[in-house]
């Protein structure tokens, strides 16, 4: 559910996006998400502690920053090596985190981790359109330069450590850690809106699809919740990982965009590692 809710989420965000600035669709999806956790939060019930607090405002401030370094690397690099990139970045770190931490998958388990890091990546993949010679197009705008290379470092960073801190929150907070996770998304989110001078929400269409990104994210980060306490972090974040599959299959759907083979042969591998990882 989570995977499916963050790869419908990208999918409307990025329709509103093609109209108005991405940090505008952003201003409105991440209070609207506020407003539906904390209502939710008040009806679960749980503690309201430190750490819960903490461990959500952390991963907040990473939501955020990853979300304006990833647009960022996109809008100044190759989507065919920025979108990968960042894609085994988030796939990759909370594996090794919960490794790390003492988690033992089984071997059945272990080949579903790498099947779905390799779906992850696959499925991610965007075909770079190159420019017809002699239409006077600047080849060096879209070059993987030292800048971009690190803000796709720094977008893959930031999303995979958003598994780790908000699998660190306590049990007992129940949704609190995801109200501060929002609450600090949206502060950066305004305060970096406020510096760049884009504070402008959008209106018609691109506003109805932002606010349906916020109540689809909002289940989406639920889900991702309550999987994280359910299982190991080494599973369901690479599960989750699996979200461009949802996009891209959206995209199929609905724009009637052509999928490449790359892409149809990650998501064959996407279906084959979640049987795996179920089965285990």
């Amino acid at each position: 559910m989570s995977a499916v809710g963050y790869g419908v989420s990208d999918f409307v965000g990025g329709l509103a996006s093609r109209r108005v600035a991405a940090l505008r669709v952003v201003l409105v999806s991440y209070p609207v998400a506020l407003v539906l956790l904390t209502a939710l939060a008040f009806v679960v019930g749980g503690q309201v502690s430190t750490p819960a607090i903490v461990w959500g405002g952390l991963c907040g401030i990473g939501q955020a920053f990853g979300v304006w370094w990833f647009y960022a690397a996109l809008g100044s690099g190759p989507m065919s090596l920025v979108s990968p990139l960042t894609a085994i970045l988030v796939a990759g770190i909370p594996v090794g985190t919960g490794v790390v931490l003492g988690e033992r998958p089984s071997l059945v388990a272990y080949c579903g981790i790498v099947l779905a890091l390799v779906a992850v990546v696959l499925v991610s993949r965007e075909v770079r359109d190159e420019p017809p010679p002699g239409t006077g197009s600047d080849s060096t705008a879209h070059r993987f330069t030292a800048k971009v290379a690190l803000l796709t470092l720094g977008s893959g960073l930031a999303f995979g450590l958003n598994f780790v801190l908000i699998d660190q929150a306590p049990a007992d907070a129940r949704l609190w850690p995801l109200v501060f996770a929002r609450l600090a998304a949206s502060v950066v989110v305004f305060a970096v809106a406020a510096v760049t001078g884009d504070l402008a929400a959008p209106s018609g269409i691109p506003l109805r699809l932002a606010l349906a990104a916020g109540v689809v994210d909002t289940i989406a980060n639920v889900s991702m919740l309550l999987a994280l306490q359910a299982s190991m972090l080494s599973l369901t974040s690479v599960l989750i990982s699996l979200y461009p599959a949802s996009t891209v299959g959206l995209a199929m759907l609905v724009l009637k965009e052509r999928v490449t083979r790359l892409q149809a042969a990650g998501m064959a591998l996407a279906l084959t590692s979640v049987a795996l990882i179920a089965a285990s």
